[in-house]
């Protein structure tokens, strides 16, 4: 056995976000998200017809949640701002909106939790996508005042505000595989909305630095995964360069590194995609970069070479440049569809140290989503999820050892604090340390759980081979 001591100054938390968990969705005037149209367009497509609707109704009971986290002793908590609830119309800040972010993130401080809010997680208001969303100037404007507002209002709050999660991840959901509204695959749009989101970013980092502000932080969260080739082949390593620069590059170069990658615009030459810029924007983005990055790393990513041609009268897509590589013998999550591989988010973090100036930088997503967990249940009635245990164990070990090897990695939040409405499969999969019931709304701790809770008492970390 193998123990490491975590040290105190590394935060130990777990995660949810609005939309999952708020419910009310029209209530005290909020306007509809893109999610929230998507499921009633198509509720066919939500699994067992469940859409982001009721949820876990946060909006009127966060409290005993919020008492919940207090008893595991979490250090740390993400959550974010519904965009459509704080301004439903565009133009009017919605003060029951206000009144219930106030009170439930000075519930959260009162009770010692650390907060970190994101602004925008994948909750376009329908109103600004029907004008083209982020791909559209005039929402790009919207977005900063929508910003700008939250952080004057709730800074007392909040430790670290981050601007985006995933927004590559919210790109790819509207516009690459039509898993949300406005279900279009269109390329050059995802593309013009990814640079405008950039310039976006780079103005409401200016207004938080224009606000004086000392007692929070400004960044935000990528989904960031270490990139193997299939093989050392040439063209698999050309297909895990395409990835990089698409999927990676895109995103980091300008918020650490205040400039896009050259390559990016070279394929965006090649296959025609012409990007409208404004005098600027390229200032905004190289003064005005993040100094926390949030992680979010769940498995490895694999890539190799593309094994037919690209029908040249298709649209484009991530897949037109690699195909994903499934390895023979990996291990895998088999409730979820995901390999299970530790040493991923230790290279992952490397590679941060190494290319992107060692920024500070958090786990802010990691997990593992299991259907049907009541199968696990003991006679105790508490569901024994020891392969969580195990996966949270393994990937932390992972962080330590990044810890050791010089990376300013500063905490860790596991996904998710309780069960909760996702994006992909709805409550399909379980990712919490909390089980949410469906049917009785009540909540119970997971043996999972207990074990962070002694972990983050202990800060001791065993591990087994």
């Amino acid at each position: 056995m193998r123990t490491y001591t975590i040290p105190k100054t590394f935060t130990l938390g777990a995660a949810v976000w609005a939309q999952g968990t708020e419910g009310a969705y029209n209530e005290d005037e909020k306007s509809l998200t893109v999610m929230e149209q998507f499921a009633l367009d198509e509720p066919n497509r939500m699994q067992g017809g469940i859409g982001p609707f009721e949820t876990l109704n946060w909006y009127h009971d966060y409290k005993k949640y919020v008492d919940i986290m207090s008893e595991m002793g979490l250090e740390s908590f993400r959550t974010s701002i519904t965009w459509a609830r704080l301004i439903p119309d565009g133009e009017n800040v919605n003060e029951k909106a206000i009144e219930f972010y106030r009170n439930y993130f000075k519930y959260i401080k009162g009770k010692g939790i650390k907060l970190w809010v994101v602004l925008y997680w994948f909750d376009m208001p329908v109103y600004l996508e029907n004008i083209g969303g982020f791909s559209n100037r005039k929402v790009v404007d919207s977005f900063v005042r929508y910003s700008k507002k939250a952080i004057e209002l709730f800074n007392e709050y909040v430790d670290i505000f981050y601007v985006y999660n995933e927004p590559g991840v919210d790109l790819m959901f509207k516009y690459q595989e039509e898993m949300c509204y406005p279900n279009e695959v269109d390329f050059d749009k995802s593309c013009q909305a990814q640079y405008n989101m950039i310039v976006a970013h780079g103005m409401v980092v200016n207004e938080f630095k224009k606000l004086g502000l000392n007692n929070c932080k400004i960044g935000s969260v990528v989904d960031v995964k270490y990139i193997y080739p299939r093989s050392k082949n040439i063209f698999d390593l050309k297909a895990k360069r395409y990835f990089e620069i698409l999927q990676e590059e895109a995103w980091l170069y300008p918020l650490i590194l205040g400039k896009f990658s050259d390559e990016l615009f070279q394929i965006y030459k090649e296959h025609k995609i012409n990007i409208d810029m404004e005098d600027g924007d390229l200032e905004i983005i190289q003064n005005n970069t993040i100094s926390v990055l949030g992680i979010n790393n769940y498995f490895p990513e694999r890539v190799k070479a593309k094994e037919s041609i690209p029908n040249p009268n298709a649209p484009l897509t991530m897949h037109t440049f690699y195909d994903n590589h499934i390895m023979h013998g990996r291990r895998m999550n088999l409730f979820r569809g995901w390999e299970i591989y530790p040493q991923s988010i230790y290279d992952t973090l490397m590679k941060i140290k190494e290319k992107y100036n060692n920024i500070e930088c958090y786990i802010t997503e990691n997990g593992m989503g299991v259907q049907e967990e009541e199968r696990f249940r003991g006679k105790d009635g508490v569901i024994q999820d020891d392969y969580r245990i195990e996966y949270v164990t393994e990937h932390l070990e992972s962080c330590i050892k990044a810890l050791n090897d010089g990376s300013n990695l500063k905490g860790y939040h596991m996904w998710s604090f309780i069960d909760l409405w996702s994006p992909s499969n709805q409550f399909l999969n379980c990712y919490g340390f909390v089980e949410y019931n469906l049917i009785t709304k009540e909540s119970k701790l997971k043996k999972s759980a207990s074990w962070y809770k002694e972990l983050i008492i202990t800060r001791s970390l065993k591990c087994t081979d």
